[in-house]
């Protein structure tokens, strides 16, 4: 057996990469587990497979000792495990921990005494130390908080944000035993700057799904207001970029075409399942669903309607869809709105390419694998051209906006990217 004081990042995704390099930086022997094997051998090699990690801080990483694996009998190696696994949800918007569940059947046969396991993924409150912490001690025959470490600390990454530094973002912590806290907390204070400890893992779980709610919410609340405002005629970028110079008391939040990523759309309704069982009923949060789930067809009527201006119909138009990532600057199409506007532009006929500087080829997905294989078309002013209307689904910085005022038919634009671009006023539709 090797060195057995090795931190153990299981899940090595937009969560898990980010911190497994974190910890090797900071001086710890790291092993990367996943159980795609394509992600171990690039890993391996030094290569990175997401747009905002560079290659060379994994090749630094490897020389510091990084490695990735996908044999779980290796967690017998490591002291401390830390899982970041996906917890999305199933039809009917019931939560599906089935990875976190799969996981610590994976690491329950391999764990040793003393060893420390922290769940990051986001869940409903209870999961640590009921569901998660079943499944160790069954496949182990080790008792949580007696023989292991339990604890729950939830993930605060922003892709695509270079401003967002893992180390310099407080991490809360909360543990199933005062010891078991302590314990994760040293861990974390290896590589973090603040600690703020909580009294309990399901406190820790409520913080993230508490955070991510504040987010849905307010999201909605601009989308509606997006929505009255441009029957007024009166333009919602413009209202929050005025509103946002008061010093306090408000917080710019902006609209979209529908909430993308694997947290905002999805968190939420973690904790509206999880508060039935408590006979609670989570009206707020399920309006603000309803109200952002709703933003793609809202978004294909004014693309409609500016269709009809210039005297197109959408059945059979011409649609470039500009970005299919969920967020700017980044790869991840999980969860994106893009794919919903995709869907109902072809189910009313249209016929429908995209282009993303970030997403050159559509990966298979579970939601949406019809797509996949697809490619994103260049961006060229002959290109632009041939379309009747390009829909702005995402703001990248890569894209040449001034491109797309010059050369494009008819432009819709979600995201307010062509603000301070010279367009024609005629061809140029918000939604």
């Amino acid at each position: 057996m090797s060195d057995s004081n090795a931190i153990g990042v299981i899940g090595l995704g937009y969560v898990g990469l980010p911190l497994a390099l974190l910890f090797s930086r900071a001086g710890s022997r790291v092993l990367g587990f996943d159980v795609d094997a394509a992600k171990v051998t690039a890993l391996n090699a030094g290569e990175s497979y997401i747009l905002h990690i560079p290659s060379d801080g994994i090749a630094a990483a490897r020389k510091a000792g990084f490695e990735a694996t996908a044999d779980f009998k290796r967690i017998a190696e490591c002291s401390e495990v830390i899982i970041c696994v996906p917890t999305p949800l199933k039809n009917g918007r019931e939560p599906d921990i089935s990875y976190i569940v799969q996981t610590g059947l994976s690491i329950a046969p391999h764990l040793r005494r003393g060893t420390l396991v922290v769940l990051e993924s986001t869940t409903y409150p209870g999961t640590t130390d009921t569901e998660l912490r079943e499944v160790l001690e069954a496949g182990s025959g080790l008792k949580a908080g007696v023989d292991f470490h339990l604890a729950f600390s939830p993930e605060r990454e922003d892709p695509g944000n270079p401003q967002s530094k893992v180390a310099e973002i407080p991490k809360v912590v909360g543990g199933l035993t005062p010891a078991c806290l302590q314990r994760a907390l040293a861990l974390y204070g290896r590589a973090v700057k603040r600690l703020v400890p909580v009294s309990s893992c399901r406190v820790a779980e409520a913080v993230k799904l508490t955070e991510n709610i504040f987010r849905a919410v307010n999201i909605a609340m601009v989308n509606e207001l997006k929505v009255v405002y441009e029957a007024m005629d009166l333009d919602i970028w413009e209202i929050i970029d005025a509103a946002k110079t008061k010093p306090f008391g408000f917080m710019p939040f902006y609209p979209g075409p529908g909430l993308g990523g694997h947290c905002i759309p999805i968190d939420p309704f973690y904790l509206t399942w999880k508060a039935r069982q408590y006979g609670q009923h989570t009206r707020f949060i399920e309006l603000a669903g309803e109200v952002n789930t709703a933003m793609p067809q809202y978004v294909v009527q004014r693309l409609g309607k500016a269709l009809g201006a210039s005297g197109k119909a959408l059945a059979g138009a011409r649609i470039l869809l500009l970005g299919i990532a969920y967020k700017s600057n980044v790869d991840d199409d999980r969860e994106s709105p893009g794919y919903v506007l995709w869907e109902l532009l072809e189910g009313a006929g249209a016929k429908v390419d995209f282009h993303d500087p970030h997403v050159p080829v559509i990966r298979p997905s579970r939601e949406h694998g019809h797509y996949a294989g697809r490619r994103s078309v260049p961006l060229t002013a002959e290109t632009v051209a041939g379309f009747d209307v390009v829909l702005i689904a995402t703001k990248h910085d890569a894209v040449d906006y001034a491109l797309i005022a010059k050369s494009a038919k008819l432009i819709v634009d979600s995201r307010n990217a062509l603000a301070g671009i010279a367009v024609d006023a005629a061809k140029y539709f918000k939604a």
